[in-house]
């Protein structure tokens, strides 16, 4: 998901009304979402993702903003600490680039001649530069090449992999909610080109992807859900520490593994969290 949603109070009785909004991973799109619910005057924003939570930043610093999952809060200037917030954001931290360096494991354990690597970012988007970034920085201790591919439009995706051409062993895809938008179609280009990838969320291996590692997003929004009810409850967001997720989870397209040709270890089988069949 992208851009933001709110939820208002009306009544005495707990009742709540919500206000939401698609943004389909456009950016502008999202500065008018965040401008509306301000107008709103609702009680609290929701904001699916970092640029959904930049654009409700930007339009108020008055009105309490919940992110529903963050890659890198602190790093991209949203809050000023996990613990101590500050400001009028809080809300769920998914660890993104906590846990590049597993996603890139795995994908070397199923790789096993891995040797050159492809990541496919959004420049236009802080947390997906960061996590490219900390890739690059890890790959090289794997003994790993890397090819970065820029995108900032949906329409960038197909050239950019196209570029690629056999030229690499294995993509790794960052999290990013234009990317997000566009999993189905990512994810069958790789797939055509027989290319083992790795993404950090599930969705994108519902949706035919190789394999993802990362938090479950759905339970970081049913998270989310209670900070809402803090915050109309009387609590400030400076006050709730951001919270980070427990658990993480590997998830396995058995179907796209054999149509590209790739063998999976049983030992990482027997350990993931879901093999899709």
């Amino acid at each position: 998901m992208t851009g933001c949603c709110a939820r208002a109070a009306s009544g005495q009785g707990g009742n709540v009304a919500i206000e939401y909004r698609w943004a389909e991973g456009r950016e502008e799109r999202m500065t008018e979402i965040a401008a509306k619910f301000v107008q709103l005057k609702v009680n609290v924003i929701v904001a699916a993702g970092t640029p959904g939570a930049f654009a409700a930043k930007k339009a108020t610093s008055v009105l309490p903003i919940v992110l529903t999952s963050s890659g890198d809060p602190v790093g991209t200037g949203l809050v000023t600490s996990l613990a101590k917030p500050g400001g009028n954001v809080t809300g769920m931290s998914n660890q993104t680039n906590d846990t590049v360096s597993k996603r890139l494991a795995l994908l070397r354990e199923v790789v096993s001649n891995l040797r050159k690597l492809a990541i496919l970012y959004n420049a236009g988007d802080v947390v997906s530069v960061l996590e490219m970034r900390e890739a690059q920085a890890v790959a090289p201790t794997l003994g790993l090449e890397v090819a970065t591919l820029e995108i900032r439009r949906a329409e960038d995706i197909t050239p950019a992999l196209r570029t690629l051409k056999g030229a690499i062993d294995a993509l790794y895809v960052t999290g990013d909610p234009l990317l997000t938008t566009n999993r189905v179609g990512i994810s069958t280009l790789a797939a055509s080109e027989k290319l083992p990838t790795i993404f950090n969320q599930r969705e994108y291996v519902d949706a035919g992807g190789l394999m993802s590692y990362g938090s479950n997003f759905l339970d970081l929004f049913r998270h989310a859900a209670d900070f809402v009810d803090k915050i109309l409850r009387g609590a400030k967001p400076a006050d709730l520490p951001v919270e980070q997720p427990t658990k993480f989870e590997l998830v396995i397209n058995r179907t796209t593994a054999k149509a590209i040709g790739v063998a999976l270890p049983q030992s990482l089988l027997v350990t993931a969290d879901e093999v899709i069949e």
